[in-house]
């Protein structure tokens, strides 16, 4: 099972802050507020999760002694706990790419209006949504209008903003939407990263198994578009069949070509490496096949980019909002006339 690290310090100090974490996936929200809680004066309680995935719930299960629940609307409001944040990376397939882009005409698409259900009726102090980039341009904007004019009209300030996961150290070009909102007038300053990249050799197994490289068809195919260095690097096919070498990851995705992503053009990530391009850590267990495991880390959050965010919102929570000389910026979400800044 995963343990966090241990909590620095201890006493009446300490402010016990509990979330629920919808559409958990394997934890990546979960390990941000443990990360961010260690170091702070912060002890974060899970008090419940919820996924429709059941590979998932055995693996949050097996890493944090926590069964979540199922489907998130066969929930009623009364039988959420109490809670000072909610987290939720609600689905993003019906906003990229790849799974179509229908959005609210995608039944997973409607699921972000359960999350306003809790929301309206729990009231906790703040939260944090997760989502693909494409949400941001998804017709013509109309899609993220929607979605902060009910945050909005449900009482809430919110802003969001697109960060990458390079920005927070981790080798993986990951940009995702964030969504921060508080109950109380708060102001908020993004982070904007800025954490050097965690070089793809201290992400990379030594000994890996014959069962993870791929065909030598495939392989010889790759050499056709680049030679290796003397570095790794990860080479990524696109929709189009080419091929680009990067010293980190293009995005994990779940639904994608067991080849769309090859170390040095040859193998496959194995499940160790691809949990820790989104910063989980070795002391996570991965539960299931590999084909659960790649779907699992492919849909989850980067932990690092999620636990800057949520330091920030507990800045906010406390009315300390940093000043800076730095290229940060400062999302003033202070009156619901503006529901929403980009």
């Amino acid at each position: 099972m995963y343990k966090p690290n241990p909590i620095k310090a201890s006493g009446n100090d300490r402010t016990n802050l509990k979330f629920i974490d919808l559409f958990c996936g394997i934890g990546g929200f979960h390990l941000a507020a443990d990360l961010v809680g260690k170091d702070r004066h912060f002890d974060m309680e899970c008090v419940m999760a919820s996924d429709i995935d059941m590979a998932c719930q055995r693996a949050y299960e097996a890493n944090f002694g926590i069964t979540p629940l199922g489907d998130i609307c066969q929930i009623s409001s009364e039988q959420v706990p109490d809670h000072d944040l909610l987290f939720a990376g609600f689905p993003c397939q019906p906003f990229s790419i790849i799974g179509g882009m229908r959005g609210f005409d995608d039944t997973r698409g409607t699921l972000f209006f359960e999350v306003a259900r809790i929301l309206e009726s729990k009231r906790p102090k703040a939260f944090i949504l997760e989502n693909v980039k494409m949400l941001v341009g998804h017709q013509q904007g109309r899609t993220l209008g929607r979605i902060m004019e009910v945050l909005h009209e449900i009482g809430y300030h919110a802003s969001y903003r697109v960060l990458n996961a390079l920005d927070f150290g981790v080798p993986q070009k990951r940009e995702r939407v964030f969504i921060v909102g508080f109950k109380e007038p708060a102001s908020f300053m993004w982070p904007y990263g800025g954490v050097p990249m965690k070089p793809l050799r201290e992400i990379l197994e030594f000994e890996v198994d014959q069962k993870y490289y791929a065909s030598e068809r495939i392989r010889e195919s790759r050499s056709g578009w680049h030679t290796k260095d003397a570095e790794p690097t990860i080479w990524h096919e696109n929709k189009a069949g080419n091929v680009s070498k990067y010293p980190y990851s293009c995005a994990l995705r779940a639904g994608a070509s067991y080849n769309y992503l090859l170390v040095d053009g040859e193998r496959r990530l194995t499940e160790r490496e691809m949990l820790r391009l989104q910063g989980f850590p070795d002391s996570y267990m991965p539960v299931g096949g590999y084909g659960e495991v790649r779907k699992q880390a492919g849909n989850s959050v980067a932990v690092p980019a999620v636990a800057a965010v949520l330091s920030r919102v507990l800045d906010s929570l406390e009315g300390e909002v940093a000043n800076s000389s730095g290229p940060e910026q400062l999302a003033m979400v202070l009156s619901p006339r503006k529901p929403y800044d980009s």
